[in-house]
């Protein structure tokens, strides 16, 4: 493929993302209220309740009450709907939204649903199951080994800071806590992997690539872990046809994970961000 065809695969699957529709929206709106001289004002006084808004709400009343709404009902659900409008931005304008971490949470959780609907209902091929299986067999095999080293710390925070100064080229032999842990694991199967260092660290283990890179950190019945994946031998992976449900629950899950994390990156790029330490 040639640099202009990547460019362009690249832009065809930027465009079709919610969240950089909501990027240059809201671009767009500042530029215009900028070009006014006017403040971007997000709690606006006008409001518009669309055809689109009412069809949505008797669409979820009907979900609900299994039979659509009348016009009084609809009518009442329409006055409620504004009521909530109303609150929410005078809310805004007041500032209320700040320093609250509930709606902090939920609106970020709202962006990352934004960032990920498309995965939600994306078709996916057998073509391209079938690769998502030969790639990552041992997530689909009931025993597998693995090769791998790892590093322990007590706290999560500090398992971060290590993976972030190894990328940059400290000697990671100098990292991680003392612990009763082998440092180096050869061939250890699936089983024993679980037995010593738990089911939440083996699950994270067989979403990681054996490419000898750092990854993590991971969690285990100890505290943190980075890991450095050297080698898998995965066992009989079944055909596609007998885990097909499973295989395409795993692709769509990992794509979702993908794209919130790329539409994130994109937004997190546009920042200048300082932490104080």
């Amino acid at each position: 493929m040639s640099s202009s065809d990547g460019a362009g695969s690249k832009f065809s699957f930027w465009i079709k993302e919610p969240l950089v529709h909501f990027v240059i929206a809201g671009a767009l709106l500042f530029a215009f209220f900028a070009w006014k001289g006017e403040p971007a004002d997000p709690a606006s006084r006008e409001i518009t309740v669309t055809q689109e808004d009412r069809a949505r709400l008797a669409l979820q009343w009907q979900q609900t009450m299994k039979r659509p709404p009348t016009d009084a009902e609809l009518d009442s659900l329409t006055q409620e709907w504004l009521r909530e409008e109303v609150l929410y931005r005078e809310a805004l304008r007041l500032g209320l939204d700040r320093g609250d971490a509930v709606v902090r949470k939920r609106m970020a959780n709202k962006m990352n649903y934004l960032a990920a609907s498309i995965a939600e209902t994306a078709p996916v091929t057998d073509t391209a199951l079938e690769q998502w299986l030969a790639d990552k067999p041992q997530r689909f095999t009931a025993q597998s080994d693995y090769s791998f080293d790892q590093l322990y710390f007590a706290g999560k925070a500090d398992a971060e800071a290590a993976l972030s100064d190894i990328s940059k080229g400290a000697d990671w032999a100098q990292a991680g806590e003392t612990i009763s842990l082998p440092a180096a694991n050869d061939d250890l199967a699936s089983g024993r992997v679980a037995d010593i260092f738990g089911s939440a660290f083996l699950t994270r283990l067989t979403e990681f690539d054996p490419d000898g890179e750092w990854a993590g950190p991971i969690p285990s019945g100890f505290g943190w872990h980075l890991v450095r994946l050297r080698n898998i031998n995965a066992g009989e992976v079944p055909p596609l046809a007998d885990i097909r449900g499973r295989v395409e629950a795993d692709w769509r899950a990992q794509t979702l994970a993908d794209r919130k994390e790329a539409a994130y990156q994109l937004l997190r790029d546009a920042y200048q961000v300082e932490i104080e330490r």
